[in-house]
């Protein structure tokens, strides 16, 4: 029996939901100067998303029964030894992610108790990282059980972020009309406040923009699935990139309304402030205009405490299992890293987890504040986590250099050179993004950017070295 094949539109809204969320809004309205992001978002979106998207769909369509993702292409394209490298990259990427998971839960649980960013923020950063360090280990020591209670949970959670965030838009615009005395920024749509401002501090921000963008590759098992695989993909992919520009604008309008971007950019420590607890301001504020005190902020911290220590598991395990448990690329790897325990675990993998992350959550120690640590976590996850979005368009380029040897149902471009141009092209904006992104006037913070990636690629090709001695020996 011929499964049911899914309509563009559900494609769209499927992708949608995994692509966005509210913090994308708020890091561009903190990191852009509120409403000048606009113009950002409009460049990012033409320019970037849409033809990753569409390389995305026609990777996935040339390589349907490939299971392992980006892995997979690069295995088929290019060969196990590279399909490895692939798999390290994705792996190692989640290191910064993990790092930042327990913060941002603490952070959302302090939300929930105290209501406010005054406690938080004013505890002094060793002991929030030390915290943070425990709850890294309890929660290590819950994925080398084969436990993963909160797989559910974070769908849920993931799905009632995306619903808020889309609440807050519509409740957002009908605000002043409800309580038309309530105290609103009143907006400015000038040129002036809409064109950025191209100085040293925009280009080393746009890695943020790549990082809210990316990570659409995780639709790609579904090329097949849609309706007329060649025409119903790349409609869903612009429809998603016209649905995901359109809630960018309306979200950064949203809170234009409510915060002065010259308030955000007054200090350090109130842009620090800002991305830390932009989001949780935002649905307090609402709540205030409707009359009904903090409901939405408490229910919109619950789901983020959730939602944070359940990605926090899924990371720790999806990507590391990604990685060791691939039969082609095994023989890289060292087989001390391949012990399992009773439950399937892999233990001195999730050890390495720990220690990698660890270590960046504790050198964070150093950092004044515990606002700023998330800020830079925010930061190094935009130089970091984009990454392993160059195998992608190093798999497309691939994919067109090798004419005719696989058949794709659906092209992006059908020229060739044009596409091979266009992988380039996105390569290029990914991989230079995160090099101006490393800059910081904060020696701490450009070296840690730094130094991060760097640990993360010389381990990679370690990796390969130590397994090959082993099995000399």
């Amino acid at each position: 029996m011929e499964q049911k094949k899914i309509s563009w539109k559900l494609l769209a809204f499927m992708a949608f939901s995994t692509v966005w969320g509210f913090g994308n809004v708020v890091n561009g309205f903190v990191w852009f100067e509120g409403t000048k992001v606009i113009f950002s978002w409009i460049f990012m979106f033409a320019l970037y998303f849409v033809p990753y998207a569409l390389m995305v769909g026609e990777l996935g369509s040339a390589f349907k029964n490939a299971g392992g993702g980006v892995s997979s292409w690069i295995r088929e394209t290019m060969g196990t030894k590279l399909a490895y490298y692939a798999g390290w990259t994705y792996w190692a990427c989640h290191i910064t992610y993990i790092a930042s998971k327990p913060s941002g839960g603490l952070k959302a649980l302090s939300w929930v108790i105290f209501r406010s960013a005054e406690f938080y923020d004013k505890l002094p950063s060793v002991y929030v990282q030390l915290a943070t360090f425990a709850l890294l280990l309890i929660f290590c020591y819950v994925a080398s059980r084969g436990l993963n209670p909160l797989k559910k949970m974070a769908t849920l959670a993931g799905s009632s972020m995306f619903i808020m965030s889309l609440l807050y838009i519509l409740m957002m615009f009908a605000a002043p009309v409800i309580n038309p005395k309530a105290d609103y920024v009143s907006l400015d749509f000038s040129l002036k406040s809409l064109i950025p401002n191209f100085r040293l501090e925009y280009f080393t921000s746009l890695s943020i923009l790549v990082f809210a963008v990316g990570g659409c590759e995780k639709i790609s098992p579904y090329v097949n699935k849609v309706e007329n695989p060649s025409k119903g993909f790349p409609k869903g992919m612009i429809a998603l990139a016209i649905m995901v520009v359109v809630c960018a604008m309306l979200g950064t309008i949203a809170m234009g309304m409510m915060f002065d971007p010259a308030m955000i950019n007054a200090s350090k420590e109130s842009s620090a402030a800002y991305a830390a607890n932009g989001a949780y301001w935002a649905f307090q504020r609402l709540g205030q205009y409707y009359n009904i005190g903090d409901t939405l902020l408490i229910i919109y911290a619950l789901c983020n405490v959730i939602g944070q220590l359940a990605v926090l598991i899924i990371s720790i395990d999806a990507p590391l299992r990604m990685l060791l448990d691939n039969e082609d690329t095994r023989q890289f790897i060292p087989k001390k890293l391949l012990k399992q325990n009773d439950v399937g675990a892999y233990t001195n993998g999730i050890i390495m987890v720990a220690v990698l992350s660890g270590s960046i959550i504790l050198v964070q120690s150093f950092v004044p504040g515990a606002a700023a640590v998330l800020k830079q976590l925010t930061k190094l996850n935009s130089v970091c986590m984009p990454l392993r979005y160059l195998w992608v368009f190093v798999a497309y380029i691939a994919l067109r250099k090798a004419g005719d040897k696989f058949h794709a149902e659906y092209r992006f471009v059908k020229n060739n050179t044009l596409a091979i141009c266009f992988g380039a092209w996105c390569f290029l904006i990914t991989a230079v993004s995160c090099i101006l992104g490393m800059y910081s006037d904060d020696r701490f913070t450009m070296a840690l950017n730094a130094i991060t990636p760097l640990v993360l690629f010389a381990l990679g090709l370690s990796m390969p070295l130590l397994a090959k001695s082993e099995a000399q020996k």
